[in-house]
C-alpha cells in the first residue's frame, strides 16, 4: 500500500516541482498585491487540480480521441511559456498582467507551470501503475503543497528585498523562455525520431 502510494506521489512530487515554479510564480505576480495574489494562488491550483483530475480520468482516451501526442501536447505548452516569457522580459503590458481580473492564475500559473505537459503525462502514466485512488490522493496531496508554498511566497519576497526579487523574476524569465525552448525542441525532437 505505501509503496503504491510513495509510486504515485514521488514521480508527481518532481514532475510538478513546486520548489522549482516559485521563482517564476514570483515573476508573474510581481506587483500584484496580496489578496490579490492570494485569489491568483487559489485559482491556479484549483485549475491545476481540474485539468489533473480530467487527465486522469479521461486523458489517454481525449489524447487518442483528439489525435494528438504527448509531444503535440508539449510544444503547445512550450510556446505558451515562451510568449509569456518574451512578453515578461520585453516588459509586456504591465497594467494587465496586475489586473486582478485577468486569467494569469488560470493559465499560465495553473496550466502549464503548475500541471505541465510533464505532471498530465506523469499523471496517466502513474494510474496505469500505482491505480487511480493513489494518484488521486498523489494530486491532491502535491497541490497542497503548491497552494503552501504559492500562498507563503511573500515571505520570500521579505527576504530577498524588492531589488532583489525584481532582478531574480527577470532571471526567472530568462529561464522560463528556456524551459519553453526546451519543451519544444523535445518535443520536435521526439515527433521527427518517432518516439
Amino acid at each position: 500500500m505505501l509503496e503504491s502510494f510513495l509510486l504515485a506521489f514521488l514521480p508527481l512530487f518532481v514532475a510538478i516541482d513546486a520548489p522549482g515554479v516559485i521563482p517564476l510564480f514570483l515573476s508573474l505576480t510581481e506587483g500584484i498585491n496580496k489578496p490579490e495574489k492570494q485569489k491568483l494562488v487559489r485559482d491556479a491550483t484549483l485549475a491545476a487540480l481540474v485539468v489533473s483530475l480530467v487527465f486522469l480520468v479521461i486523458g489517454n482516451a481525449l489524447f487518442t480521441f483528439l489525435g494528438i501526442t504527448q509531444d503535440d501536447f508539449r510544444i503547445g505548452g512550450g510556446l505558451i511559456l515562451l510568449v509569456l516569457a518574451i512578453t515578461d522580459l520585453m516588459g509586456g503590458d504591465e497594467s494587465e498582467r496586475r489586473n486582478p481580473k485577468s486569467k494569469v492564475g488560470v493559465v499560465p500559473i495553473g496550466i502549464p507551470l503548475i500541471m505541465g505537459p510533464g505532471a498530465l503525462t506523469t499523471i496517466m502514466i502513474v494510474s496505469n501503475t500505482a491505480g487511480f485512488l493513489f494518484t488521486f490522493i498523489s494530486i491532491v496531496l502535491n497541490l497542497l503543497i503548491v497552494w503552501v508554498l504559492f500562498s507563503q511566497s511573500h515571505w520570500i519576497i521579505r527576504l530577498m528585498g524588492e531589488g532583489a526579487t525584481k532582478a531574480f523574476a527577470k532571471v526567472a524569465a530568462l529561464f522560463l523562455a528556456a524551459i519553453a525552448v526546451m519543451m519544444i525542441r523535445v518535443g520536435i525532437q521526439n515527433i521527427i525520431s518517432g518516439g
